[in-house]
């Protein structure tokens, strides 16, 4: 399978998986639920901008590269700074599966999305001449 194939697939499920855990933290209580929340939406289809249409351009996976680093700290963000899964009084909750589960799926997810979009960059930075050899080649009209 295409390396940009596999990235636009990663990312996609990162975002339905990040959506999907903003809806459960909405539900539980933990996020309010108002206007602030709505920022996940263009962030979201930005992410899947960079990943679905731009594809294998430099654009698309510097989008990719940063979406797809944010997502993979979604974990971070929630076991550290909202005071981990029994400090936050997750794990005696209900669906505290689904929820811990979804933390840890966009966490890999995003890593994972992370990994191609680096690799597609570097892909480009090689096959690329460097910009002398062009200035070079234009100079002598090759």
């Amino acid at each position: 399978m295409r390396q940009s194939t596999l990235l636009a697939i990663a990312s996609v499920l990162a975002a339905l998986l990040l959506t999907l855990h903003l809806a459960d933290d909405i539900v539980r209580g933990f996020e309010k639920g108002g206007l602030p929340n709505l920022l996940a939406i263009p962030i979201v289809v930005t992410w899947l901008y960079g990943a679905l249409v731009l594809g294998e351009r430099r654009s698309g996976y510097v989008i990719v590269l940063l979406g797809s680093l944010l997502g993979a700290f979604v974990p971070v963000i929630h076991f550290r700074v909202a005071g981990g899964v029994a400090g936050g009084g997750i794990a005696s909750s209900s669906g505290a599966f689904f929820w811990v589960w979804s933390l840890i799926a966009i966490g890999v997810a995003g890593a994972f999305s992370a990994v191609l979009s680096a690799q597609g960059l570097w892909r480009l930075a090689r096959s690329q001449p460097p910009k002398t050899d062009r200035n070079r080649l234009r100079a002598t009209g090759a």
